[in-house]
């Protein structure tokens, strides 16, 4: 594995890992040891090569598609992607129901569909937020805000959908 591709594949695994709000330790805890940090470490600066095994033990255990770690995979080889939209599901049990219905029952369904129970943080592409504007009725940019403003969404969410709301 050349060195620049490793650096590439790291950066990819370092951005999964934040996007889900863990810190190498983080790993290494939730994982029960399986995920050693200084391990995942050396994979994310690029400096340890990582089997094909172990990159999709790792995609695994992520919860994401193997292709979302490998370099050079992002539309038109953007070098750097847009913010990860990740909504705080601990804020959005505060928000009373009848305002956040439909994206409780989303976010319950992805949750489904993953696997995923962490109970924390939810990451989702921008063609969900395209697909929660049409249920409430209202742009993504203005849902971005609303989402916002309900303390749900970061607001870096704006970078992902200013240049994609149409």
């Amino acid at each position: 594995m050349s060195s620049e591709y490793a650096k590439q594949l790291g950066a990819k695994l370092r951005a999964i890992r934040t996007q889900q709000g863990l810190s190498l330790h983080g790993v290494e805890e939730k994982s029960q040891g399986r995920w050693k940090a200084v391990v995942v470490g050396s994979y994310e600066r690029g400096d340890r090569a990582v089997t094909v095994q172990r990159l999709a033990e790792l995609a695994d255990f992520y919860g994401v598609p193997v292709q979302e770690l490998l370099p050079g995979t992002t539309p038109g080889g953007a070098a750097e992607p847009p913010p990860k939209l990740v909504l705080d599901l601990e804020r959005l049990a505060h928000v009373p129901q009848e305002k956040a219905g439909p994206l409780q029952r989303y976010a319950a369904t992805i949750q489904s569909q993953r696997g995923d129970y962490n109970g924390k943080v939810l990451s989702i592409r921008q063609d969900d937020l395209r697909t929660l504007a049409v249920i409430y009725d209202q742009s993504p940019s203005v849902l971005t805000e609303q989402l916002i403003s309900w303390g749900v969404l970061d607001a870096d969410a704006r970078r992902a959908v200013g240049h994609d709301d149409a």
